[in-house]
């Protein structure tokens, strides 16, 4: 199976993968060990989506079966990708019938704040609303306003940016790397509330019609607290997953998840690993009765 990415919905996470038979998921739980061998060799197209209205989008696989080149896409399946229009259309107003009535749609400006502090603005669609930040890995977010649309929520979001400094983006490596020494939730919820209450306070100010600020809570999923508490796992029984996911096997027994990283047991270990699941995009893996390697010298990971 081809993986395209970890998703989550109401029922938790899955992974994503594309196999001979089709488009399908991997259910994704605490207790549940998760064991597969990641095949060799450069990452593949994950293909591309055509958008057909605000909740309806269809994958298609790529049909070449290609090496990615641009991220998880061949330069085929990039330019053929609805979303691509996406993330420039409140500046170009460029973008396909199916992604313009998507982004007709209300949307969500967030606050969210991550293991280690570091916090970012985003946007989320009425559709993706829990989701998105669930998929992002936040330990804790709160919406600050709702926007009539996805051009207006993109124009709030550069407004943020270019007077706060809030970034839009925090790198995958580094919001696992916070989850091997999370913050304690008072201080999270203190350097989120002072960032959300910043923003809305420029929101205040900004003389533009086609939205509201709003204050709302985040839920977290339940599925989230063993990784996110710093008490849950201590620090002296959690290290980062020692090897990468592009290669070998890798047995995980699933304890906790937070985005696409998971709080994991390995065989024969009274340890817990941080292991990045996002790691898996673009890798074709299978099934089967695999184990992780453990380094013959473990002294250097207690």
């Amino acid at each position: 199976m081809l993986i395209r990415g970890v998703v989550w919905d109401a029922t938790g996470p899955s992974l994503s993968c594309t196999t001979d038979d089709g488009d399908a998921a991997v259910p994704l739980s605490a207790g549940q060990w998760l064991r597969f061998g990641v095949h060799n060799g450069p990452r593949q197209c994950v293909g591309s989506f055509v958008v057909q209205g605000p909740t309806v989008s269809v994958h298609c696989r790529c049909p070449e079966s290609a090496a990615a080149e641009r991220s998880y896409q061949c330069g085929r399946c990039f330019a053929r990708d609805d979303f691509r229009y996406m993330h420039d259309f409140h500046r170009s107003g460029i973008a396909p019938a199916g992604l313009r009535a998507y982004l007709g749609q209300p949307h969500w400006l967030y606050i969210a704040t991550f293991a280690d502090g570091a916090t970012k603005v985003g946007t989320a669609s009425q559709r993706s609303k829990w989701s998105r930040l669930a998929e992002q890995g936040a330990v804790l977010a709160q919406y600050v306003a709702l926007a009539d649309d996805g051009r207006i929520v993109r124009q709030l979001e550069d407004l943020v940016t270019a007077n706060l400094g809030l970034t839009q983006h925090i790198r995958s490596a580094a919001k696992a790397a916070a989850l091997l020494e999370p913050l304690p939730a008072a201080e999270l919820a203190a350097v989120n509330g002072r960032h959300a209450g910043a923003v809305r306070e420029i929101l205040r100010g900004v003389g533009m019609a086609g939205f509201q600020t709003v204050r709302e809570g985040w839920d977290r999923p339940a599925l989230a607290a063993g990784l996110a508490d710093p008490g849950a796992a201590p620090r002296e029984r959690r290290h980062a997953y020692p090897s990468t996911l592009d290669d070998g096997g890798h047995g995980l027994l699933i304890r906790a998840m937070l985005g696409g990283y998971v709080l994991a047991g390995m065989d024969g270990i009274d340890s817990d690993f941080v292991a990045n699941l996002g790691q898996l995009k673009g890798r074709r893996i299978t099934l089967g009765h695999h184990r992780s390697a453990v380094p013959i010298v473990q002294d250097s990971l207690f």
